[in-house]
């Protein structure tokens, strides 16, 4: 395995922990490192999608089995966004509008990643927290499922601070409907991609049943560890999103 291999595989399995310890698949990040290492945009997309099903799937089982998933807050954001997201994956995008699109979403992923937040997510208290309004949930799962399908994102990263800043739900209820809410958009995306996208786009099978494996176990660490409690990961998140602001850079400019 060469060097290059060895690294991809290293960051790869360092983003699918991170972003796992919060509910997310971490198809951002592995966009970002896709970026660095020069991957054809047609490959970046059923690539990304492919990871974040494997690490999101972990992380709805994890955080539901813990009894933190509500369908009930959930279906809005998800009866939008899984047609949208299989019409944003069935779109092909040209290579220089994609790489200005997926550049654009690092940044604000980036963004994300590095503000500080409060601990318990602004709401421990569940008696503080407001009802979901279904048409603006219809129109934000739209948007993000659409989003979803174009990049190869999931819409977690921007679904969660969304859940948080209007008080719907808690911290971890927002990491376990953000998984679920990836993992259904992730497997849309895909479907849709894979009918216009010719599979000899994705990496060698062996390149990529390697990283499905280490996304698999970091998504395992990950998830297990944020849905037992919840720690400060603001110097590794603010790390990563010099990251993908770098990566957003390469794909804009190169």
């Amino acid at each position: 395995m060469t060097t290059e291999i060895i690294l991809l595989v290293a960051l790869i399995f360092a983003a699918a922990i991170l972003y796992s310890t919060v509910g997310h698949g971490g198809a951002s990040g592995y966009l970002a490192v896709m970026a660095l290492f020069s991957f054809a945009p047609e490959t970046m997309r059923p690539t990304a999608l492919i990871l974040n099903i494997c690490v999101a799937a972990i992380g709805a089982f994890k955080f539901a089995s813990k009894g933190f998933f509500s369908w009930r807050k959930f279906y809005p954001f998800a009866l939008a966004s899984v047609p949208f997201a299989f019409l944003g994956g069935s779109l092909s995008l040209p290579i220089p509008y994609f790489k200005i699109i997926v550049g654009l979403v690092l940044l604000v992923a980036a963004a994300l990643l590095a503000r500080r937040e409060k601990n318990n997510g602004g709401f421990d208290d569940h008696d503080q927290l407001k009802t979901i309004s279904i048409p603006i949930a219809l129109v934000i799962g739209a948007g993000l499922g659409l989003l979803s399908g174009l990049t190869g994102v999931g819409g977690g990263i921007f679904l969660s601070p969304l859940l948080l800043f209007a008080g719907w739900t808690d911290i971890r209820q927002t990491a376990a409907i953000s998984a679920m809410f990836i993992l259904v958009n992730s497997i849309a995306g895909l479907a849709a991609n894979l009918t216009k996208t010719n599979l000899a786009a994705l990496p060698s099978p062996a390149v990529l049943l390697t990283l499905a494996a280490c996304v698999v176990v970091g998504g395992l660490i990950g998830s297990g560890f944020g849905a037992s409690r919840k720690q400060s990961t603001l110097v590794l998140r603010r790390l990563l999103a010099l990251v993908l602001v770098i990566a957003a850079v390469k794909m804009i400019l190169g």
